[in-house]
């Protein structure tokens, strides 16, 4: 359709009235109320996009022009998309300036008021990379190591501040524990180089708006005046400094429009502070609240389970999501014995949802964390299913990944000089560019492999003794893997250089979920060393990296358009596919371990299921498996709590077992162990191709599968399931 331009007069070819044909009737009375404070409860699938977009179009067919219109989102894509939308309900191209994100139009505002505040109208906007590296000088001013006290850890904290409104003074007097105390240092030093340098971080577009507000009353004035109608997207994601710039600004009209859904609060890690929508009618005590509770993407099954899911939330608002869709099918849960039967059954799904005529692309499969996709992937290529990541990368290609990957074909290659380089300084040890430039120019023109100079880092004169001791600790630590190689089985030995180089120790100590992830997936490459180890009795290194190699370049190879979709459940909001299988729902991944200890973590893990759940059109398939290779050990586990909270009525469960204990799939299964014909005993020598020599501690049972507990020499005790261990008894 091409649209026109209004004519002068600011009227529109368009009756308002009939803009409210095609909503249904809660839809349509958030569109109409326009005065007063608004909280647009928007149920998942429930069309909030099109009552934000209907509401602009309405306001502006009934006369309110376009400047005096704010609608607040949180991505460029959003804004776009309501941007456009208005102008085909309206049939005509109409300037919308008011139309972006919280970052984006704060910005502009503040452009507008720079010198009261100190700064120029050009003053820069540090990205995340920015504010790390200015953060890294100040570390080094300070001389406190980025080792101990990583430069991305102390942004989170200072970020985390500044989102809660928390000044440097004041975190100076809170201050906890010594990276609070390194942050706190870091935090007023910081602050002080940015208004050096006449710039501002993202969280201070947010609070510099706040101290505008609330520091120049005309300011305020007229920007209340000019704001007359506000609207605000996923407005349970915003933060602390948020919900204060957007009660200043409708302190005068009160016409605040917020449209989100505290069901879908998954944010609270980046600082998304869900109090806002479940508190908004105690901070406008006159708000109007409609709740939009009809679904238009999902079975009435899929729903009925969300809804029995996050109704075991304590803090929320109370809506129950219905549909005029049929009954659809029931929800498969599926038991499998382990992550490899898991996501061969995964795929035989997928195959049979495409023998109905589905499309690949019609399909997803959801994660918890990044590090579940590697033996997905793994399956999916050997099978030949075709598949694409979304929202991220493909396992092998994650970053911390790769540097893992880099530091052990430097153990079996240190002539390798691409992934020397790509992991001498990282995590950082004291071998910056201008050492490496130095040892480059002597290989250059030794005409030597690099690592072969570094070896003798200290008879290089133009090194000084700080860069020479960091040398010399790195190479040594090479070194002292590569002849363990020989000596140590290779799991073993793989876990302990990881270790050794810090990678594991830098994700660990940075904390927060990105942190997390990182280091799962660190964890899975071990994992995969000791499986392959456990399938291989006597492949090397080198074999294993000839075939991780493989699978590099099969990662880089085009598919076809039609492919699985591959997603965290993060990732996945917003989204919506005909077929969903959410994988690894067992108490040990999904919540996350730590969230048992904390009930506001586990009521995010909660609604985050809940957002998984409501992703499904038309069929939902959820699994897990009884053991799951962890840190170099196969390890029973147990199904999600999460998983009891879904009526059985709704659940069609599937496994290869069949007792009367697998019926239900929140049993703990306690079964009674089976007659004991196993040939091992307590007392027994075994021989293990891994982990060497060991005793039998004693055994225990997990529904049918025998575990043996055994001690071994070198390696410490091992909880082994004997059909995987390949255990040879040696004294009976």
């Amino acid at each position: 359709m091409k649209l026109q331009k209004a004519d002068q007069r600011g009227q529109y070819a368009v009756d308002p009235e009939q803009l409210l044909v095609q909503l249904n009737p809660q839809q349509r009375q958030a569109v109409i109320c326009t005065e007063g404070p608004l909280l647009v409860l928007a149920g998942a699938g429930s069309g909030k996009t099109r009552v934000l977009t209907y509401r602009i179009a309405y306001l502006i067919a009934k006369g309110v022009a376009p400047q005096h219109i704010l609608a607040l989102t949180f991505t460029n894509k959003a804004a776009g998309e309501m941007r456009e939308r208005v102008e085909q309900l309206l049939s005509a191209t109409i300037r919308l300036p008011w139309i972006g994100t919280f970052h984006s139009i704060f910005a502009r505002l503040l452009r507008q008021q720079a010198e009261k505040l100190g700064y120029t109208s050009a003053f820069t906007i540090y990205d995340e990379q920015d504010s790390r590296s200015v953060i890294r000088e100040i570390l080094e001013h300070l001389r406190i190591s980025p080792k101990e006290y990583s430069p991305e850890r102390i942004a989170a904290l200072i970020s985390r501040a500044k989102n809660a409104m928390i000044s440097w003074q004041e975190f100076t007097r809170k201050v906890r524990n010594p990276v609070e105390e390194v942050a706190a240092q870091v935090y007023q030093l910081y602050e002080q180089r940015l208004r050096q340098n006449n710039a501002m971080d993202f969280d201070d577009l947010l609070l510099n708006m706040i101290h505008l507000l609330e520091h120049f009353p005309d300011v305020l004035q007229h920007y209340q005046q000019q704001f007359r109608y506000i609207l605000v997207d996923e407005y349970q994601d915003t933060n602390a400094a948020q919900f204060r710039v957007l009660s200043l600004l409708a302190q005068s009209h009160r016409n605040l429009c917020v449209v989100g859904d505290d069901a879908q609060s998954i944010y609270g890690w980046r600082g998304a502070d869900i109090t806002n929508i479940l508190e908004f009618q105690k901070h406008f005590p006159d708000a109007t609240v409609i709740r939009l509770e009809q679904n238009y993407r999902s079975t009435q099954t899929i729903l009925d389970a969300a809804n029995a899911v996050i109704q075991h939330n304590r803090h929320q608002l109370k809506k129950k999501l219905w549909t005029e869709h049929q009954q659809g099918e029931p929800i498969t849960v599926l038991e499998a014995y382990d992550e490899r039967d898991e996501a061969e059954k995964i795929i035989g799904f997928i195959e049979d949802e495409v023998r109905k005529g589905r499309q690949y692309q019609e399909i997803a499969v959801l994660y918890r964390i990044n590090a579940l996709s590697q033996v997905l992937e793994e399956s999916f290529r050997r099978r030949g299913i075709p598949y694409q990541i979304v929202s991220g990368l493909s396992f092998y290609r994650r970053k911390e990944v790769k540097d893992t990957l880099a530091y052990l074909r430097l153990l079996v290659n240190p002539q390798d000089q691409s992934s020397l380089l790509r992991i001498i300084n990282e995590p950082n040890r004291g071998i910056g560019r201008k050492t490496l430039e130095v040892v480059r120019q002597i290989a250059a023109q030794r005409r030597q492999p690099l690592f072969t100079v570094l070896a003798e880092g200290a008879t290089i004169d133009a090194l000084g003794s700080r860069a020479k001791r960091a040398i010399a600790n790195f190479v040594d630590m090479v070194q002292f893997y590569q002849q363990q190689l020989q000596r140590v089985a290779l799991p073993e030995v793989a876990r302990r250089y990881i270790e050794a180089t810090g990678l594991l120790a830098y994700y660990q100590n940075k904390g927060g979920e990105e942190a997390y992830e990182r280091e799962q997936n660190i964890q899975r490459v071990l994992d995969h060393i000791a499986e392959y180890a456990q399938q291989h009795p006597e492949a090397t290194l080198e074999e294993y990296l000839q075939e991780m190699a493989l699978v590099e370049s099969l990662d880089e190879a085009d598919m076809e358009a039609d492919r699985v979709n591959m997603l965290t459940l993060h990732a996945a909001k917003g989204l919506e596919f005909p077929v969903v299988c959410i994988v690894a729902m067992e108490k040990s991944i999904f919540p996350l371990p730590r969230s048992y200890q904390e009930p506001k973590e586990l009521e995010e893990e909660r609604r985050l299921f809940y957002v998984g759940i409501t992703r499904a059109k038309q069929k939902l398939y959820l699994s897990y498996a009884r053991y799951r290779f962890q840190r170099g050990q196969r390890l029973p586990t147990l199904p999600s709590p999460f998983l009891q909270e879904i009526p059985e009525h709704l659940v069609q469960f599937q496994s290869d077992r069949q007792t009367a204990t697998t019926r239900r799939f929140g049993s703990e299964r306690k079964s009674s162990p089976p007659p004991d014909r196993s040939p091992y005993r307590t007392g027994m020598k075994v021989k293990h191709p891994v982990f060497g020599v060991g005793t039998i501690l004693g055994k225990r049972y997990a529904g049918d599968r025998e575990i043996l507990v055994v001690s071994f020499r070198r390696q410490g005790i091992k909880s082994l399931v004997p059909e995987y261990a390949r255990l040879e008894i040696l004294r009976k």
